[in-house]
């Protein structure tokens, strides 16, 4: 099974859903400052928050709500 992609929190929601399509997959691993893996995001977690009526192209990953 191959490694899903690791990414900063810093990164819009466009360029990480872009990342994904490109690698084929699902979901992202989530890294601090340090590249410590910190969580996951999913395709179905950014495409809610890019589906929200707040959303801009300028959001981050980070802006995704954590539950």
């Amino acid at each position: 099974m191959a490694h899903a992609p690791r990414i900063s929190d810093d990164m819009t929601v466009e360029v990480a859903l872009s990342l994904m399509a490109g690698a084929r997959v699902d979901h992202l691993v989530l890294c601090d400052g340090d590249d410590r893996s910190t969580g996951l995001v999913t395709l179905a977690g950014l495409s809610v928050l890019r589906d929200a009526p707040a959303y801009t192209d300028r959001v981050r990953v980070r802006d995704l709500p954590q539950g």
